[in-house]
């Protein structure tokens, strides 16, 4: 088995080492690299392509969120996961409109943290279950950007996959779906894959920024 190469960028040197650590004793893990800054961040994504970053969202020099733009919008094929201690919705969003894979809190058990690089690195997308609590308020509430969707696209979903574009906008996973829906994890993941083609989107991430600015919910 390949082993899932991943890059950190973290000022902070002792969350960067112990991180590193924990990355090491894991068999299906391995740290290609570590800086302190954005700037370096960007420098070794494009010379290293790891499978994922794992990037702080501020650090000197150029922050975490500036630096995951900047790669994302040269086509780099690394999934970029953020990390902060900062319970900030304007990081969050900023990042996912960016087209990040992750974005989880400092705060998590290592374990957590190393099983959501996993799930980054297979193409699914990941977001700290109290984030996802907080923005679907502040978008209930009204606070969310100016709708900058596409109403047009919905269209091309049939009654079904429209259904299951509210449940993944909800932040409900396949096998959670399946349940409230009384249908299989197999055919909700077929009618998510679907959605995502038909809308054009990358992952789940991009489906909920989608149906949030689409006012779907």
């Amino acid at each position: 088995m390949t082993a899932i190469r991943v890059l950190l960028a973290d000022d902070h040197e002792f969350f960067r080492s112990g991180f590193r650590n924990a990355l090491e004793t894991q068999p299906d893990l391995e740290c290609v690299g570590d800086v302190g800054d954005g700037l370096a961040a960007v420098t070794e994504i494009e010379r290293l392509r790891p499978d994922v970053a794992v990037l702080d969202v501020r650090m000197p020099r150029m922050d975490g969120l500036t630096a995951a733009e900047t790669v994302l919008s040269r086509g780099t094929e690394t999934r970029i996961m953020l990390l902060t201690t900062y319970d900030d919705d304007s990081y969050v969003y900023r990042g996912l409109r960016a087209g990040t894979s992750g974005f989880c809190l400092k705060s998590m058990p290592v374990e957590e943290l190393l099983g959501a690089i996993r799930v980054v690195a297979r193409g699914d997308a990941l977001i700290d279950p109290s984030v996802t609590r907080r923005l679907v308020t502040r978008f209930a509430d009204g606070l969310a950007p100016a709708t900058m969707g596409q109403p047009l696209a919905l269209d091309r979903l049939t009654t079904r996959e429209r259904e299951i574009l509210l449940e993944v906008a909800r932040g409900y996973s396949n096998a959670e779906i399946a349940k409230r829906l009384y249908v299989g994890e197999q055919t909700v993941k077929t009618h998510v894959s679907h959605l995502l083609t038909k809308l054009e989107l990358r992952d789940r991430v991009q489906a909920v920024i989608f149906a949030y600015e689409n006012a779907l919910l």
